[in-house]
């Protein structure tokens, strides 16, 4: 008979034995990590969170670097993309400058990312996600949503067990850690989900929710980062308590439609419903130089290089951009960015890195960048992309040899080709 809701309060997350509430260790393996919620067996929104993921399928690779601090990023002039639990203790956080990041833990192991490596462990983990449920909604590469709402037949046991279950499972065969948020809505999934890493697995339930968020920072909420937070600290505001006990309207009257997201994410009222495969907004690509650079030329071989990572991105996804995006990062951190919407979308390398080039001519003032990244938005249907130009009489020459181009790379990988501009100016 299928049992929906267990005898126990609260069970091993090792082996999955129920649990007699007040217990401190699992009482058939032994293992310290139980879990007990009031509301445990009746909740149904998770979020996932793979543990300092890049990190995380780089110690996997390598066991040398198991007790080591290992920071992914790029070089010296670039940034932490993440960093192991070790170097964190350093200080060491994501976004962190590198030069930062060393200063902090010098001893650590720099690595730069492999993001094709992630991205087929990343998958790994979103397939094993879908067996459980056909609501999975991926956030990023490392972490997702799942609504496993009416599930229990299909399990025979409810979601709380499935999802321990499941992140077992996914330290036990691709050699990686999640850490779990089990919750009534999306907003306390996640934020339960950070509580305990890495291998976490906590629960906020709907009776506690107010009481919870009451003494945590704004900063909590989504949306409010350290500028919108020094606004509400200047009027005041520095705990989510605080906008509990405010009246929405007055919330939306100073702060427009972000206050009523903070009315009712303080009072852990959260509607948005978890969608399969929410289509992204936009596709872009970007590196950070290891010195600066003022001079086009210069600039160009980065800009034609990052087209084409997007370009193979949009053709491999099956979708297509109307509208160009070029970023650039001055040597003082001053972010620029540059957009052109074009007549039709496109999939093209050529198309990309053209608009883009026409606007870089314009920033080209001598102004050392540091950074420069390439993307389009405004997604849409590739059957619509592309279409003959009738104007530019090479256009689909240039098309022609790119398509040749992406078979040649296909086959034999992706240096085997490369266009005049992605070779460094000899003057």
């Amino acid at each position: 008979m299928t049992r929906t809701a267990p005898d126990h309060p609260g069970f091993c997350r090792d082996c999955l034995a129920g649990q007699v509430e007040g217990a401190r260790r699992c009482r058939s393996c032994g293992s310290p990590r139980l879990v007990y919620h009031s509301e445990l067996y009746t909740l149904s929104i998770a979020h996932i969170d793979c543990d300092a993921f890049y990190a995380s399928v780089e110690k996997r690779d390598n066991p040398e670097l198991i007790d080591k601090p290992v920071i992914i990023g790029g070089g010296k002039r670039g940034v932490v993309s993440t960093a192991c639990y070790v170097a964190r203790i350093h200080g060491v956080r994501s976004a962190m400058p590198m030069f930062k990041a060393l200063e902090a833990c010098p001893q650590a192991v720099v690595i730069r990312p492999d993001m094709e490596k992630y991205v087929r462990v990343g998958r790994q983990v979103r397939a094993m996600m879908e067996e459980l449920t056909p609501l999975v909604q991926p956030i990023s590469i490392d972490e997702a949503f799942l609504d496993l709402k009416g599930t229990e037949l299909l399990h025979h046991d409810p979601p709380a067990r499935v999802l321990a279950r499941l992140a077992r499972r996914i330290e036990e065969e691709i050699g990686i850690t999640v850490s779990v948020g089990l919750s009534y809505c999306k907003f306390l999934a996640k934020v339960a989900s950070d509580l305990q890493k890495p291998r976490g697995f906590s629960v906020i339930g709907e009776a506690e929710a107010l009481s919870f968020l009451a003494d945590k920072p704004v900063t909590m909420i989504w949306g409010v980062g350290k500028a919108f937070a020094s606004t509400l600290q200047a009027d005041g505001i520095r705990t989510i308590g605080q906008l509990q006990v405010m009246e929405e309207t007055a919330l939306m009257r100073r702060y427009g439609s972000m206050g009523q997201r903070l009315a009712r994410l303080a009072r852990g009222i959260d509607d948005r419903t978890v969608h399969p495969n929410d289509p992204a907004k936009s596709v872009s690509a970007e590196t950070t130089f290891f010195d600066d650079i003022h001079k086009l030329d210069d600039l160009v071989v980065h800009l034609r290089a990052l087209s084409e990572k997007v370009a193979w991105r949009l053709k491999r996804h099956e979708i297509a951009g109307q509208t160009v995006v070029l970023k650039l990062k001055t040597a003082d951190f001053k972010l620029r960015t540059r957009n052109r919407r074009l007549d039709d979308p496109t999939q093209l390398a050529d198309r990309i890195f053209r608009t883009g080039m026409s606007l870089l001519e314009k920033e080209t003032d001598g102004t050392k960048f540091r950074l420069i990244g390439i993307g389009v938005s405004d997604l849409q249907d590739p059957a619509l992309a592309d279409p003959p130009d009738l104007v530019d009489a090479q256009a689909a020459r240039r098309a022609a040899a790119e398509a040749a181009m992406d078979k040649l790379r296909d086959k034999f990988g992706k240096g085997t080709v490369q266009t005049g501009y992605t070779f460094p100016s000899k003057r």
